[in-house]
């Protein structure tokens, strides 16, 4: 593990959110981890309490991949509608519980590889189900952690998520991963928010390259 510039920032990064947030479970409300993936991909571009506001009915009728692996793709479409995206989303979750019941006997695959086989899954999700439902390891990369990694000048605009959860994972131990991104995306949502940051508010704005740009501004 590195121990550089980096490594000593990420840290007190932590630390300091960890102090307010503590452990932080997935917001997401499941009970297996193929419920999980399901919840990850309806999110995508969707808050999760509306997320968490068709699931129920959703894992009512379909509670695993057998038996959303036969359902219509308009039946899904019925219940989640009311998302963004839904019948690119219905239709990806019919081939995925499809494959995981063709390829992996109908239970969700534990590795990186056979997660990110599925349609529609990438790594920020598959690294979501690792860490939440099978405690592997596994450091999920969203907009939100993008932008607080900017602001920290610890990656430039355009970097990657696969290169931002690079430079973090080779700086941060493992099993800090999960909780960490939970961290991160958590302050996002409700102080570094995007279009209005809450700078005074921040209890990392002394460690942030933006928020002391930000502050020397407003002090002009």
């Amino acid at each position: 593990m590195l121990n550089d510039r980096k490594a000593v920032l990420l840290r007190q990064i932590h630390d300091k959110l960890y102090a307010v947030y503590g452990e932080l479970g997935c917001p997401l409300q499941h009970d297996t981890p193929f419920q999980l993936l399901i919840a990850v991909l309806l999110s995508a571009q969707c808050k999760d309490d509306r997320v968490n506001m068709v699931t129920p009915e959703l894992f009512r009728r379909f509670p695993d991949a057998e038996s959303m692996s036969r359902a219509d793709v308009e039946e899904i479409g019925s219940i989640i509608r009311s998302l963004g995206l839904w019948r690119n989303k219905a239709e990806n979750m019919v081939k995925l519980a499809q494959k995981v019941v063709s390829d992996f006997n109908g239970e969700l695959p534990m590795d990186m590889a056979g997660l990110t086989s599925l349609a529609g899954v990438g790594r920020k999700s598959a690294n979501v189900v690792l860490g939440n439902a099978f405690n592997i390891p596994g450091f999920p990369v969203d907009t939100h952690v993008q932008r607080l990694i900017r602001h920290f000048a610890l990656a430039k605009e355009g970097d990657s998520p696969e290169k931002i959860e690079d430079m973090i994972c080779k700086r941060i131990a493992p099993e800090l991963w999960c909780n960490f991104s939970h961290l991160l995306i958590t302050h996002g949502r409700r102080v570094c928010i995007a279009r209005r940051p809450q700078c005074s508010q921040c209890v990392i704005n002394d460690l942030c390259h933006y928020g002391k740009n930000r502050n020397k501004v407003n002090e002009k």
